[in-house]
């Protein structure tokens, strides 16, 4: 499925079932207000989110709902025909180096995965956090980057792509995209402008 056809989908998904993206002037109302609670290992307790409806806050965990959606429509049980997993569609090679080995719990366990997804935030963060700190709010080559702009890269094409592309002026020839077509820079613009400052940057995250 290229990048485009997807993109249209969703939106007349959207349109048929009524969800609506979170506009890029969202103010934050307290109906629908996330409790974070910081943890020493992890730095997020999953079991204390309250949130509503999902996309609707620009906070970590609209950021997270958003980007499961458009891997997987939301479905831990996901594999596409690459052996990507679950509903963020991980790789083998990554669930590796975050030490999850068995493959069978992952995909059965959501909450393992939502584990995974978070620690892989943290470690994303913490090996892009001088690019972070360098181009978050700056215009290159009519791309407005931001950490979670940043961060969706990275969970697309891996950090050491997102470096290359962001150092070198969001070089069309470095714009990396995967099998169906979406590129680093879609990813950046797609998943502009979430707040997810309050997640830990850590370069080896417990997952326990």
């Amino acid at each position: 499925m290229t990048f485009k056809f997807k993109l249209i989908s969703f939106t007349l998904l959207f349109f048929t079932i009524g969800i609506t993206l979170p506009p890029p002037n969202l103010k934050y109302n307290d109906d629908y207000n996330t409790t974070i609670v910081v943890s020493p290992s992890i730095g997020y307790d999953f079991d204390k989110i309250a949130y509503k409806i999902p996309f609707t806050t620009r906070d970590f965990v609209g950021f997270k709902e958003f980007l499961g959606f458009y891997e997987s429509g939301s479905d831990y049980k996901k594999i596409n025909s690459l052996g990507y997993l679950g509903k963020y569609q991980f790789g083998r090679s990554t669930l590796k180096v975050l030490r999850i080995k068995k493959i069978n719990d992952f995909i059965n366990i959501p909450e393992l995965q939502e584990k995974a997804f978070l620690m892989n935030v943290m470690r994303n963060k913490w090996i892009l956090r001088r690019e972070i700190e360098r181009f978050s709010g700056k215009k290159i080559n009519n791309i407005l980057i931001t950490e979670s702009g940043i961060i969706a890269a990275a969970h697309l094409s891996g950090p050491g792509n997102v470096k290359k592309f962001l150092r070198n002026n969001c070089s069309n020839n470095l714009d990396f995209k995967d099998i169906n077509g979406t590129k680093i820079s879609d990813y950046i613009k797609i998943f502009k402008n979430y707040d997810i400052s309050r997640i830990l940057a850590i370069r080896k995250p417990d997952i326990n």
